[in-house]
């Protein structure tokens, strides 16, 4: 049996750029809401891997593709399933439909770690994810590891604020994408565009009182920030395209 959750989230003004746009962190937000949901109706939600694991979740890596931009007031339909846990890494899919038709797809993955130590938890172990995969839904693409190109410029240095965080203490994921828009200064880039597909790899939390450098360069068609705390540690990579409208 095909196990999916599905939710429509209204596109509206706060998710908007100043094109008129869903802004990639938005969407962002919007996926993480129904990997939230789903995870609730499987009894994988984060209080109950909490409770019954002692660990919470992690997003390791996600990509969305768009066929074109979503704008104001547009209902916007996830539908999200999972593909099972066997490793340490579980690929959760989605698909983006707008009034019956297909606009963009995703794909994300994500991690059990310890509480205390963030040591990977097998998710083998986890019994609530048997019968309920996405069965035939359930693609093959996976998420590498970002290629960033070497010699990327300094952008800006930006501090970690309270607003940037999230409830298990650190940087939100979808902040993640701002920060990457931010640093490309898409207002002057996206001017007849739209970005049409970004992927974000997280590397290492960040935390509010931090300062991060904020790297950026272009490779071909992509896009890349990457972003590297004071110790040299780097926290994200992230890669975006641009589409014409």
């Amino acid at each position: 049996m095909d196990v999916f959750y599905e939710d429509v989230y209204r596109i509206d003004s706060r998710d908007l750029d100043l094109f008129g746009h869903c802004r990639p962190s938005a969407l962002l937000g919007h996926l993480q809401e129904a990997a939230t949901q789903a995870a609730v109706a499987i009894g994988v939600s984060r209080d109950e891997v909490v409770a019954r694991y002692h660990a919470f979740w992690m997003l390791a890596r996600i990509r969305y593709v768009l066929k074109r931009p979503l704008g104001w007031d547009e209902p916007l339909t996830v539908k999200t399933w999972h593909r099972g846990g066997r490793a340490a890494m579980m690929y959760r899919e989605f698909d983006l439909s707008v009034d019956g038709e297909l606009v963009g797809q995703a794909l994300s993955a994500w991690v059990l770690a310890d509480l205390d130590t963030h040591k990977l938890f097998r998710l083998a172990d986890v019994s609530e994810f048997e019968g309920t995969t996405g069965g035939s839904l359930c693609r093959k693409d996976t998420l590498h590891k970002l290629r960033v190109p070497e010699g990327l410029t300094l952008a800006e240095k930006r501090r970690m604020r309270y607003s940037d965080t999230d409830i298990n203490g650190h940087v939100n994921n979808v902040r993640y994408a701002d920060f990457a828009c931010d640093a490309l200064e898409l207002e002057r880039l996206g001017e007849g565009k739209f970005v049409s597909s970004l992927q974000v790899c997280y590397l290492a939390e960040c935390l509010a009182g931090e300062n991060v450098e904020l790297r950026i360069g272009r490779d071909g068609p992509l896009w890349y920030a990457a972003g590297r705390g004071k110790e040299g540690k780097e926290r994200f990579d992230a890669a975006l395209t641009l589409d014409n409208l």
